[in-house]
């Protein structure tokens, strides 16, 4: 019985491992899918979200059954309810990509409002965000959890800097820019919610880890 439930918990293990692939696809497509203003690549993203909320009921799902069946004690609880938790920020990541992508099919057949350079540096930090944590949570690396948690204020000074160039030097200036200049206002804060979610990831592993809520106190990362 005991290899039988070990056997489960590395199922649900390769599950949310799945989901956290889905996720860094997600992120990547949408910003190459602004990059090159290509619709379709777009609409790959769009397309994929059912399947997405498919692979998220049947992890919560299983999570449920577990708990249920074997009533899980001490670190496999945490384990456990971790993963339904992990699993829902990777959820909500992959509807932020949606999101972003949405937002490039508005533009896509209209000239770019100035070159990209923030935006994609914003992306790069929240792909590498994503990416730690889910190397946090697969490694069980409290160390990495809280570097992530430390970076996730350089995705807000650069969200702040991107709002703060579109909004003063072109929206003010010229109101004909709004229409291309909204829907990347609307990414730059796309994806610094998606720092976030993987912020709220590292809280989480560090949780499932040392059973220690870092989440609102920060005191407790030293």
């Amino acid at each position: 019985m005991v290899k039988h439930f070990d056997e489960e918990l590395q199922d649900l293990n390769n599950q949310i491992l799945k989901m956290g692939a889905f996720a860094e696809e997600a992120i990547f497509k949408s910003i190459e899918s602004l990059r090159e203003r290509d619709r379709n690549k777009a609409l790959e993203v769009i397309n994929n979200d059912k399947l997405i909320d498919e692979l998220e009921l049947v992890i919560d799902e299983k999570c449920l059954d577990l708990i249920a069946r074997h009533q899980p004690m001490a670190g496999d609880l945490r384990f456990i309810t971790t993963g339904m938790k992990i699993n829902a920020e990777l959820e909500r990541i992959i509807d932020i990509a949606v999101d972003i992508c949405q937002r490039v099919s508005e533009i896509a057949d209209k000239p770019l409002l100035k070159p990209l350079v923030d935006i994609p540096r914003l992306a790069s930090v929240a792909q590498g965000m994503v990416k730690m944590a889910i190397d946090s949570f697969v490694k069980r690396d409290i160390q990495t959890a809280k570097k992530i948690m430390l970076l996730d204020s350089d995705a807000d000074n650069l969200r702040n800097a991107i709002q703060k160039e579109l909004i003063e030097d072109y929206m003010v200036k010229d109101g004909q820019t709004a229409p291309r200049a909204v829907p990347l206002l609307l990414i730059a804060r796309f994806l610094e919610r998606i720092c976030d979610h993987a912020t709220n990831i590292a809280e989480d592993v560090i949780y499932m880890v040392e059973a220690k809520v870092v989440k609102h106190h920060p005191e407790e990362l030293k």
